[in-house]
């Protein structure tokens, strides 16, 4: 069921399925809640699954020029007061991983476990950030290109021959974030501190899903935060990419449930 609230006076809309324990879901750069469908299906027969469209994607509106992890952190959790839930895991998928470990970090009593779903929680290096800023200046003078160009690198270029339904799926959700949008969120995410503290501090379970053919986040350097969870679940996909729950969506579906049920132990 769709839904929406009101946050700094603009709309925050998200999907509300299924009853249960509380599994929030948070998509990732040029992305919005449909991106999780299989997920929701999923997930919804054992959960309620809270789908959140972030600033400036989906059916939720831009919020200003930077949208830094904090402010779409508490975006989330303004969703969740609404709601009145107080203990929930989040799984969050690449930039929504970024801003799930915001959420640990400004809300620790809110979490029962953290799913980062191809993110990480080192911040960008100074060649990422150049990057970045590159990356505005290209959305700026033809942000349609851009965005079908960064949704086909997030595929394993040996994925793209077979998935092209699932990356013109991905690219249809991308065509609909504006400009401002993509580039409120290029700053925020260019700009978000190093959180590699939160996984060496919590205690609940934390998860990682690392595709050994990303193309965006090395492998080797996930796999070398994971060892700093305490309580640490990995899943490692050794022919997927950055969309691993489109590239592989049984395997992802069936590792995640297995990590909620300890989760909620």
């Amino acid at each position: 069921m769709q839904k929406t609230i009101l946050f700094k006076n603009g709309k925050v809309n998200f999907s509300d399925t299924g009853k249960g324990r509380t599994v929030v879901l948070l998509h990732g750069f040029l992305g919005s809640h449909k991106i999780w469908e299989n997920t929701i299906l999923n997930l919804s027969k054992s959960y309620r699954v809270i789908a959140i469209d972030l600033p400036g994607h989906g059916a939720t509106e831009c919020f200003g020029y930077i949208h830094t992890m904090e402010l779409m952190a508490k975006t989330v959790k303004a969703v969740m007061d609404k709601l009145r839930l107080k203990k929930y895991v989040i799984i969050g998928h690449s930039m929504g991983g970024y801003i799930g470990l915001a959420f640990a970090d400004i809300f620790p009593d809110n979490l029962k476990g953290l799913c980062l779903f191809h993110s990480s929680a080192y911040a960008d290096t100074f060649e990422k950030k150049h990057d970045r800023t590159r990356s505005i200046k290209v959305v700026k003078a033809n942000h349609k290109i851009y965005t079908t160009e960064v949704i086909k690198n997030l595929f394993a270029s040996r994925n793209s021959k077979y998935l092209k339904t699932e990356i013109a799926f991905a690219q249809k959700i991308a065509s609909s974030v504006s400009k401002q949008s993509i580039i409120a969120s290029l700053e925020g995410m260019k700009d978000r501190p190093n959180r590699e503290l939160v996984l060496r501090l919590v205690s609940y379970p934390v998860m990682m899903i690392v595709g050994e053919l990303d193309n965006v986040l090395p492998y080797q350097q996930l796999l070398e935060q994971a060892e700093l969870i305490k309580q640490k679940h990995v899943l490692y996909l050794e022919f997927d990419g950055h969309m691993g729950f489109l590239e592989n969506p049984n395997t992802c579906n069936k590792h995640i449930r297995k990590f909620l049920r300890t989760c909620f132990k």
